[in-house]
């Protein structure tokens, strides 16, 4: 049988990567359709290095259109309805029939979901907010720094971390670090504490060392723009001169109708093959949840997208040529801290484990910077 549609929606790192493997692996009759929303992908773990000004916008940009040079098909189309009965999708531009389908559509960004945010944060998760947010560092001369976390869950677990410790460095090297106080306000009770009591004692500890003040289990509900003014559950304010924000996340809206979802808006899946309820439709990265010990959920994370990507275009393409795969995902994973002054950590484990996720910190150091400047460069160019 030939002429079958693998269709992937979303072209973020799960879905570039589940094309790119996908299209190696099928018979070259087969299609493979990306469908994405914009023509631009944007490396986000750059994000940061924009906002420090280490990176400009464009050296973190790429047009997914190049994906057609590999004999991907890519439609930039807004996706109104995923038809599981007729297996089709419906979108803004055109209708693709499927055999298969991978739904790799992330977790949108809700910065509406906290009054004021909007208005007052510079939002460091999207590449516009991380080049506003460098514009006001570099004219920042003093004050108060707030690092608000909104909601959870939120994707790359790290990087509400990330971000006070690189502005701390920042501020240190314009030499205005002495009249600046930074602080975190997140509803977590440690950092990444899906990652286990370790690690986030290891971050707090290390956030003790630079300075930065850390309020866990604190939720905005609101902030306060004229009064530059976090409004906390329970009516307490803190002020802020500089605000960096971390906006609340959300399921795609698309995926209320799919019959696809939990409560929570996003996609359970079998956490080993990433199979959903649906046949032959597979769900990868940010858009899933998947339980793991201790009552959480695996976090959302671009390494864990990746990793599901390859094991779901092994076994689709297994599927369509008549074999039995056995590839699955076994919850492992990595993550760089970026710590400022050129020094990073580096965090790596088993999200599967048993009786709690068993992640280890390695001791912080260059290598580990300019190891994650590699991972940038061999990234962008390996799958774009």
């Amino acid at each position: 049988m030939t002429d079958r549609t693998v269709v992937v929606l979303g072209g973020g790192t799960g879905g570039l990567v589940a094309a790119r493997s996908l299209r190696r692996r099928l018979d070259s009759t087969d299609r493979v359709v990306v469908i994405d929303r914009s023509p631009t992908y944007q490396f986000a773990p750059s994000f940061l290095w924009v906002m420090t000004g280490t990176r400009r916008s464009e050296q973190v940009s790429a047009d997914r259109r190049r994906l057609r040079r590999a004999g991907i098909e890519v439609l930039q189309a807004d996706v109104h309805e995923i038809d599981l009965t007729g297996r089709r999708i419906k979108t803004s531009e055109a209708e693709v029939d499927f055999d298969r389908l991978v739904i790799a559509l992330g977790a949108d960004l809700v910065p509406d979901a906290v009054e004021g945010f909007a208005e007052a944060a510079h939002n460091v998760y999207t590449l516009e907010g991380a080049s506003a947010a460098a514009k006001a560092l570099r004219r920042f001369n003093g004050g108060r720094v707030a690092v608000m976390v909104s909601r959870l869950p939120y994707k790359c677990p790290a990087a509400p971390y990330e971000t006070a410790f690189l502005t701390e460095a920042l501020l240190r090297r314009r030499k205005v670090r002495n009249n600046s106080s930074i602080a975190i306000y997140t509803p977590e009770p440690s950092p990444m504490p899906t990652a286990g009591p370790v690690l986030g004692e290891a971050l707090a500890a290390m956030l003790a060392e630079r300075g930065i003040d850390f309020y866990p289990n604190h939720t905005v509900e609101r902030v306060d723009p004229e009064a530059n003014e976090l409004v906390l559950a329970g009516g307490e304010r803190a002020g802020f001169d500089l605000l960096l924000g971390v906006p609340a996340h959300r399921a795609p809206m698309v995926l209320e109708s799919s019959g696809l979802t939990a409560e929570t808006g996003f996609i359970p899946v079998d956490r080993a093959t990433l199979a959903t309820s649906a046949d032959g439709v597979f769900a990868i990265g940010d858009v899933t949840t998947i339980p793991v010990a201790g009552g959480k959920f695996l976090p959302k994370a671009g390494v864990f997208a990746e990793a599901e990507a390859h094991v779901v275009a092994e076994n689709v393409a297994h599927e369509l040529a008549g074999r039995h795969s056995s590839a699955t995902f076994d919850g492992t994973g990595a993550c760089f801290v970026e710590l400022g002054d050129g020094r990073a950590a580096f965090a790596t484990g088993d999200f599967y484990a048993a009786e709690a996720p068993n992640i280890r910190l390695r001791r912080p150091g260059r290598h580990w910077h300019l190891a994650k400047v590699a991972f940038e460069q061999y990234w962008i160019r390996r799958w774009l």
